[in-house]
């Protein structure tokens, strides 16, 4: 009879334990709100090595194009899309890795945790930017069409490409990321 009642104790208070674990990290992150995201693909590689230079000056060697890509252990590599109705966020977020993000359609207005002004950052149509990873950010529609964004990201193998974040405090003005 006290096994029984040991046992519907510890259960309670591992359920209670775990419902105040989940009210506390829903509190302190900001979800996305009126984002579909759409995955191409996700592939992992054993590690990425690449190098590319092309001479773009046709008359002499003194416009030289450089890139490169190399990380150090397996990498996930993941493709999608997302699109963000107006008003609609990200949400408060970081990555574990790199981004590339190319601006399909509307306008991208994202903003840094780690600027004081909490100022935005407006990239239109046919834009782009790279999102170094490890740092906080959420990225919002504040235009009056969707807005559409291809992203290609680089993470250590089996991490989840995005972390919630919650909102940091120098942007007060920006409810919900």
């Amino acid at each position: 009879m006290n096994a029984h009642r040991t046992i519907r104790t510890t259960l309670a208070l591992a359920l209670a334990g775990a419902s105040c674990v989940a009210y506390v990290s829903g509190a302190s992150a900001t979800n996305p709100q009126g984002v579909t995201t759409l995955i191409y693909g996700v592939a992992r590689f054993d590690g990425i090595d690449a190098a590319a230079r092309t001479d773009v000056n046709t008359e002499g060697a003194q416009g030289v194009w450089k890139a490169s890509i190399k990380t150090k252990g397996a990498t996930d590599v993941h493709m999608l899309q997302n699109t963000i109705l107006p008003g609609g966020t990200f949400g408060w977020h970081s990555h574990p890795g790199p981004s590339l993000v190319i601006v399909k359609s509307g306008t991208a207005t994202f903003y840094d945790a780690d600027d004081p002004t909490c100022a935005p950052h407006v990239v239109p149509t046919g834009g782009g930017f790279v999102d170094n990873g490890q740092d906080t950010h959420v990225v919002r529609n504040e235009g009056r069409v969707d807005l559409v964004t291809e992203v290609v990201s680089l993470v250590p193998a089996g991490f989840a490409r995005r972390i919630d974040e919650p909102a940091p405090a120098n942007c007060p003005s920006l409810p919900n990321g």
